[in-house]
Parts: structure tokens; sequence; C-alpha cells
């Protein structure tokens, strides 16, 4: 549903960094970004990719990242602002974890397509699609419209263009890892750096700050493209993400496990959701109490992920990479450091090793303290590469305060004993 809510303009902002997209130029099928000055052409979702790096460069790369930040989508004073996505840019820049400082080893994918409708279509309504296309006009005319009936999840005259953007950038990062994995036994991760976000996106609409499902779709487009038939989608963002949730209830050949806070947006993934179906058992859902921190999230890593992981033996591995259990993001009270962001980045690059020959994207969920959200992506880039984490330059001990540890631990007792583990 496309609900109108808001008549007012607002001014678009404009971010020049060299990395980033500016603005979009429509020019018949074919987009320009003129800050990076390279042309990025539609897909038609099928065949090989044009836009994947030649072997040598893949051989030789750790990390291999895409930057889509949407800057037209953008809602004043809103927590999903443009400025998330060149933040972590100005970061990794600043720390010297981007290929002008670190040569092969990371590559920043500039050349990539556009989702198509088809590949959106994979998990989205068609009448979702071509609706939300055509209230592009409105926008156009208004400077804003609401998309949804709850009414977070907004949208400007370039938010339909720039959120094909975004889900292509993560079916490219999906290209370039399978090619990579078939001449490497260690293939680069993939992250794609992207808004909007995805995960909150449920089939027939958007949701939450979300447009398009860009997990769910690379999910899909792994399966149709790639013959990648088993998928294994972790999704640590402090709230459930319930579109792909939706998006694969019934599917037994994705995986979707969500560790979430319990009672916050949306109010779903209760710990008995579990698929349904064939697809009962591939849905796991593990809300954590309000203040849970480092050590619950490695428990619950050794105990839950890793069990699960290994039992359903997965052909690629996804992140919906959400930075918002972080313990100075305002939208939520967990409190995670920079410390679990790498063991999480470390952890589940071994475990994609272990188990799908190192097949690997993550994909940029929810983060809101521009701070916490560039150092702890930052520290999950130094995570792939090996190197030591800097959590303890970024963290501050003593904002901490004693995890509810006997609740964490009923809570991961219970979902072992429903799933079996």
């Amino acid at each position: 549903m496309l609900h109108t809510v808001s008549n007012n303009h607002h001014r678009l902002g404009s971010y020049t960094g060299s990395r980033c997209f500016r603005k979009h130029v429509r020019s018949g099928r074919r987009y320009s970004s003129k800050s990076i000055g390279t042309f990025i052409s539609c897909s038609n979702g099928a065949g090989k990719s044009p836009y994947v790096p030649s072997g040598t460069q893949l051989n030789e790369a750790k990390v291999i990242y895409c930057v889509a930040p949407a800057m037209g989508h953008n809602q004043e004073s809103h927590p999903e602002s443009h400025f998330r996505v060149p933040a972590i840019v100005s970061a990794l820049e600043k720390m010297e974890l981007t290929s002008k400082f670190r040569g092969s080893e990371i590559m920043e994918l500039q050349n990539f397509a556009p989702a198509s409708v088809d590949d959106i279509a994979s998990v989205h309504a068609r009448a979702y699609v071509s609706g939300l296309e055509k209230a592009m006009d409105q926008a156009s005319e208004q400077g804003i419209i609401f998309i949804d009936g709850t009414g977070p999840t907004y949208a400007t005259a370039t938010t339909f263009q720039e959120s094909l953007i975004a889900s292509g950038a993560g079916i490219s990062l999906v290209d370039s890892v399978v090619v990579a994995s078939q001449i490497s036994q260690d293939p680069p991760i993939g992250f794609a750096l992207i808004r909007p976000p995805g995960h909150h996106a449920v089939p027939k609409g958007p949701m939450g700050f979300c447009v398009f499902g860009n997990v769910a779709i690379a999910a899909r487009y792994a399966q149709r493209i790639h013959g990648l038939k088993r998928v294994f989608i972790i999704d640590f963002d402090v709230h459930h993400g319930n579109g792909t949730n939706d998006a694969f209830y019934n599917d037994p050949d994705i995986y979707f496990l969500s560790t979430h806070q319990a009672g916050s947006y949306p109010g779903t993934g209760k710990i008995d959701e579990i698929g349904h179906g064939t697809g009962e058992g591939t849905t796991l859902n593990l809300p954590l109490p309000g203040g849970s921190g480092d050590v619950a999230m490695q428990t619950v890593f050794d105990e839950v992920i890793v069990p699960c992981a290994q039992r359903f033996k997965p052909d690629i591995i996804l992140v919906s990479a959400g930075y918002d259990g972080h313990v100075l993001d305002p939208l939520a009270s967990l409190q995670f450091t920079t410390a679990t962001y790498y063991m999480l980045a470390s952890n589940i690059k071994q475990l994609a090793k272990d188990l799908c020959g190192g097949r690997c994207v993550f994909f940029l969920e929810g983060g809101y303290n521009l701070n916490s959200l560039s150092n702890s992506v930052a520290d999950s880039f130094r995570a792939f590469l090996g190197e030591p984490s800097l959590a303890s330059e970024f963290d501050d001990p003593a904002i901490l305060y004693e995890e509810p540890s006997t609740k964490v631990k009923q809570a991961i007792q219970r979902v072992k004993y429903i799933h079996s583990l």
C-alpha cells in the first residue's frame, strides 16, 4: 500500500566524497554515478555478470565491498539518514582500510548493476514494485511521501532507483564471491555498504525504514543463478528481520536465524516461530533480554549459530549485519561493544570457510550512532583481514552494566530445546 501523508518538501542532502554516489541521473536504462565517474547499467538478472573482477584480483583480495549510500533517499532528522554510509566510508579511509592503503587486499567493486525488477520480484509482489515505481512522480512533486501504513518508511524521488542499486550491490557481491570461491579456497568476504536497509521489508511492501529485502533478494539470486541451493542467513540486527523471516517461512532450503532484542520493533520473532510446513525447523528466532552484551552473544554464537549452520550444511552464508545492538546506539538497549562485532565477523568468516568454501556476504542493516556504526564496521573489516581488533580504543567498559545472564541462559536453553541443538 502506498500512503501519502506528507506534502512537505525537503532539501535533498548531498555527499561529495569521491567514493559515494551523489546523484543518479536517468538516461534510458543507464544510470550515471557522477562522483565516481562510472556508468552502471541495469541487469537483466540472468547469465554471468560482466561486473565480476578478474580472477587475479579476486585471488588476491580478502575483502570486496560495494558502496551504495542512496544520497537522495533522505528525510531530515531521520535516524536512517544519508550520513550513515558516508560515515563508514570516511572511517575506512581514516583507518587505512581501503585499497588506497591496502592494495589488492581490499577491493571496492565500483561497477555493478542495479537489480532488475525480476530480481526484486523473486521476493516481493510485482504490484508493490510497480506501485513504488509509479509513486516516484508523486514523490518528485511533494518532496517526500510515506509508503507504508505504519509511518516510518518514506520515499523521495530517487528511492525506487536507489533501492534497486542497493539490491544490485548485494547481487554483484554474490557473483564476485562465488567466482572467487571457484579459484581459491580462501575467497574474499563481501560487504554491501548499502541503504535503504532491507530486512523489515515484507513480500507485499515496505516496513521499518526498509524498501526491498536486500538479503532475501540475494538469497533467491544465489539459488537461481548460481545453483547454491542451501542458503544460511544470519541476522544479528537488534530488531527482528521480519521481512526475511516471512519470505522464507515455508522454505526448507533457506535457513533464517535471527537474534534480536526481546520486545523491540516490530514485535515479531518470538522463540516459537520456527517455520511452517516443509520449512518447519529452518527458521530460528532468539529474542535476547535487554541488557544482553558481549558474553551473551559469544555464547549464542558458540551454542546456537555454529551447531545450526553445521547441521544445515549451507552452500553460502548471507548476513544481515545490523550494528544497532551497540551499547551506544539510540534505538535499542542491548550493550554489545565493538568487540562483539569483531567476534561475529571473524567467526562467521571461519564458519563460511569450514562449511561452504568461504562464500559469505554481509549486508548493512541498522546502526544509528555514526561513531559506533563506523568503528564497528571498520573492526569487521579488520576481522576479515585477520588483523587484531582495535575495539579497546573505541569501547568504554565503564558504561557497561551487568548482563541479565540468567535470562540469557534461559532463552538459549529454550531455543536449543525447541531446535534439538
